[in-house]
């Protein structure tokens, strides 16, 4: 594995390349999954469903899917999002608009998150960690601005499995999905960069592991569809 992360400049070039395919980027996650990325969401909010958070928080957000899918299911939770790509955020509330739920949606990092210490019940990412410059002051930033008995769920890809389904996924993925989504978003290169941050990530024991060393208890992870996707988590005690 490798221990590559991207710079703060780099952040920038990823912010803006993510906002140059906002208007494409949940028609791609659905086609280039399969909708099976709908499926491992709904994972991350049933298990979120267990504690009924009433302060939550979603890093990351993106569009807003992970979002506006607990606002559904926990309808009474103050739900606050933030992410670094603008455009992502204005397609976030133009989908919570229609759908008539109210989500306070930010420009934020969540490396320096703006938030009091002890504001969230949970705090929630999906697929968005990869992206950080330095993994470990994100998650030493999640621990601090939950409160204690605070829960902790991730969402992200790990690098393929060297199996038969790993080998078959990984030309897919590697090779085949970024020609799919260039031809559709005209940015080719923002899923190329996607394979490159999915090869470069930690393993899940590694990850894990991680997550343990910035304080939580009860780490843990569980994958999803024969490890193409993990959900990890913790508590802050």
């Amino acid at each position: 594995m490798s221990d590559s992360l991207p710079s703060r400049s780099q952040e920038k070039s990823i912010e803006n390349m993510f906002g140059d395919i906002a208007h494409r980027y949940d028609f791609l996650n659905h086609l280039l999954s399969f909708g099976v990325d709908i499926h491992w969401r709904n994972q991350a909010v049933n298990l979120a469903l267990k504690d009924a958070p009433k302060d939550i928080l979603d890093v990351a957000t993106g569009t807003g899917d992970l979002a506006i899918s607990l606002k559904k299911v926990i309808p009474n939770a103050n739900i606050s999002a933030i992410d670094f790509a603008e455009n992502m955020l204005n397609i976030a509330k133009q989908k919570t608009s229609k759908k008539s739920l109210k989500i306070d949606f930010k420009v934020g990092d969540g490396q320096n998150i703006d938030f009091a210490d002890n504001s969230f019940d949970l705090l929630t990412i999906a697929y968005g960690i990869r992206n950080f410059s330095d993994r470990d002051l994100g998650l030493r930033e999640f621990y601090r601005v939950l409160k204690p008995n605070g829960k902790l769920i991730i969402l992200e890809f790990p690098p393929p499995t060297k199996d038969l389904f790993g080998r078959l996924f990984s030309f897919y993925f590697f090779k085949i999905s970024p020609y799919i989504a260039g031809f559709f978003s005209g940015r080719r290169d923002a899923y190329e960069y996607l394979g490159k941050s999915v090869r470069e990530f930690p393993s899940p024991e590694e990850f894990t592991a991680m997550i343990a060393k910035a304080g939580f208890a009860k780490p843990s992870y569980k994958r999803q569809l024969f490890g193409i996707s993990v959900l990890y988590y913790g508590e802050k005690q």
